[in-house]
């Protein structure tokens, strides 16, 4: 039985180009759903499923986030884990479909959802902006600020997994050492001279690129502009994914008995033991 996968918005839910991957649950936001309907149907999730690993951006609003937590504090459910993850959105979509293929193999829920930290390190996300004026996530200096005010400017900027801020044309950012195909969303058309797919892309020797649409709901919010062509590359082949995720030391989460990696376990919280 797949273990269940779920995501914040329908925009998170992207196409796996490599090999099959399970489809994603969609959790509404308060505003959309009464809480007794969100219940129930995550309720239902869980008894298709065995548990529940949901991905929403660290920047989602805080009612959303506490309808989240309503709802497994309700079914009295150790089985799902909610996970805030910070990275942009689209990222958040790109790390969702990698856990989405991995759920279809012979993982157990506690190293799945533990995964996720570990994956989120080997994507490289960030966006092709217009502005840095509301930007909060690079250091971004008085020049850059200044400069966002003039008509034409463009910025190029990496959050994960190091922070850089670029003028296109100029300084180059380093790409990934392995093998990567990039998922690219944007606010408007394409634009002459697009230094996502035209410099970057090539430059990181990217496998293929992915173009999805519409940019994420989120996606404004998170870069402080509305005018942005966002980007992930990623490891795109389940193989390689498994046999990195099955690479790390697994230990037993003491609190909730699951199998994980890492230093703190997905469900329940728990920090695994330290070493004597």
């Amino acid at each position: 039985m797949p273990i269940a996968i779920a995501v914040t918005s329908g925009d998170l839910v992207l196409p796996a180009p490599d090999g099959p991957a399970s489809t994603a649950a969609v959790l509404r936001p308060p505003g959309e759903q009464p809480l007794e309907t969100a219940v129930t149907q995550t309720g239902l999730l869980l008894d298709q499923c065995g548990h529940l690993v949901v991905l929403y951006p660290d920047a989602l609003p805080a009612p959303y986030v506490h309808r989240l937590h309503a709802v497994r504090s309700l079914l009295e459910s150790e089985r799902i884990a909610l996970l805030p993850v910070g990275l942009p959105p689209l990222a958040v979509g790109v790390l969702a479909r990698q856990l989405r293929q991995l759920s279809l193999s012979d993982l157990g829920p506690g190293v799945l959802a533990s995964a996720a930290r570990l994956l989120a390190h080997y994507i490289y996300a960030g966006a092709e902006l217009a502005s840095v004026a509301r930007l909060d996530r690079v250091p971004v200096g008085l020049g850059p600020h200044v400069a966002s005010l003039l008509p034409g400017v463009r910025f190029g900027v990496l959050v994960n997994p190091m922070p850089r801020l670029v003028r296109p044309g100029g300084e180059e950012i380093p790409g990934p050492a392995y093998p990567t195909r990039m998922t690219v969303a944007r606010a408007g058309p394409r634009r002459d001279g697009d230094w996502v797919t035209g410099t970057l892309a090539p430059a990181w020797q990217v496998q293929g690129v992915q173009e999805v649409s519409p940019l994420p709901e989120g996606s404004a919010r998170w870069w402080g502009t509305h005018r942005a062509v966002e980007f992930a590359a990623a490891i795109p082949d389940p193989s390689v994914l498994y046999q990195l995720v099955a690479s790390v030391r697994r230990e037993e989460c003491r609190w909730c008995g699951l199998e994980l990696i890492g230093d703190r376990c997905g469900f329940c919280s728990a920090p695994v033991a330290a070493a004597a």
